[in-house]
C-alpha cells in the first residue's frame, strides 16, 4: 500500500470510531507495523489533521476534521455501487433514479484510474422480480418520517378488510418484493408494519406526532417491528 492511501486509511479507521484505538488496532487492521503507524500518525499531527491522543492510551480524530467526500478506495467504491445497484433494481421510482444518479456522480468525480470500479464492478446483484407495486406515495412517506409528521391511512389487510389508521411513520423497510412502513399505530397503541402495496389510500397530515422522533425511534428498534407483519 503508497503510504499516501495509509495515511487516508489510518483517518479512515480513526474516524469510523468514536473511542480512541491504539496503534497496535490500527496496524493489525491495516497489515503494517505498529511502528509504522506511530510514524504516520506523526506526519497527520504535522499536516494539522486534529487527531488525539498518545502511544499506549490510543487515538482518536476529533470532531470538525473536513476531508473530501469523495476520496474513496476501491473497495468503497465497490461498496457504494453494490448497494445503489441493488437500490435501482429493489426500491421505489424515485430513489432508484437517485441510486442510478449517485452512480453517474461517482463515475464522473473518482480518478480515472478507479473508474472501471463504477463502470465494470465486480460485485454485482439480482434484477428486482416479481416486485409488488407500492400504493402509497414514497417521497412523501419519507418526507412526513423526517419531519416527524402523521399520516392518515386506509389499509388492507391480508384477508381483504379495510380500517382507518392514524401512524406516526418511523422508517421503510426495502424487502426483496415488498416494503414495509414501520410506524406507531395511534389505534392499536403499538407499532405496527404495513405493506405499501396494501395501502387503499393515504393523507400526510401536518399534525407532528408528539413524541420526539429519536425517543420513538429508540423504543421502535427494541420492539420485533421487523418480523412479517400477521394482520396489522
Amino acid at each position: 500500500m503508497r503510504r499516501a492511501d495509509r495515511l487516508f486509511q489510518i483517518i479512515q479507521v480513526l474516524r469510523r470510531n468514536r473511542k480512541p484505538l491504539t496503534a497496535d488496532a490500527i496496524a493489525a487492521e491495516l497489515e503494517t507495523s505498529k511502528r509504522t503507524i506511530y510514524r504516520d500518525i506523526a506526519t497527520l499531527i504535522e499536516q494539522r489533521v486534529p487527531i488525539r491522543g498518545e502511544a499506549g492510551m490510543g487515538y482518536i480524530l476529533e470532531k470538525g476534521f473536513d476531508m473530501p467526500p469523495l476520496m474513496l478506495t476501491p473497495d468503497e467504491i465497490e461498496a457504494a455501487v453494490l448497494g445503489a445497484s441493488w437500490v435501482v433494481g429493489h426500491a421505489d421510482p424515485v430513489l432508484a433514479r437517485a441510486a442510478a444518479d449517485l452512480m453517474a456522480k461517482i463515475a464522473d468525480t473518482v480518478p480515472e484510474r478507479l473508474r472501471p470500479f463504477v463502470l465494470e464492478p465486480a460485485s454485482r446483484v439480482r434484477p428486482g422480480w416479481n416486485r409488488q407495486p407500492d400504493r402509497i406515495d414514497m417521497a412523501r412517506a419519507r418526507a412526513h418520517i423526517h419531519e416527524g409528521k402523521k399520516i392518515a391511512l386506509c389499509y388492507r389487510d391480508e384477508h381483504g378488510r379495510d380500517s382507518e389508521r392514524i401512524i406516526w411513520p418511523i422508517a421503510i423497510g426495502y424487502l426483496e418484493a415488498v416494503r414495509l412502513l414501520a410506524a406507531w399505530c395511534e389505534l392499536r397503541k403499538d407499532f405496527r408494519s404495513f405493506r405499501t402495496d396494501r395501502v387503499v389510500d393515504a393523507v400526510y397530515l401536518d399534525e407532528k406526532y408528539p413524541e420526539r422522533r429519536d425517543s420513538l425511534r429508540a423504543k421502535w428498534r427494541q420492539s420485533l417491528v421487523w418480523e412479517p407483519p400477521s394482520d396489522a
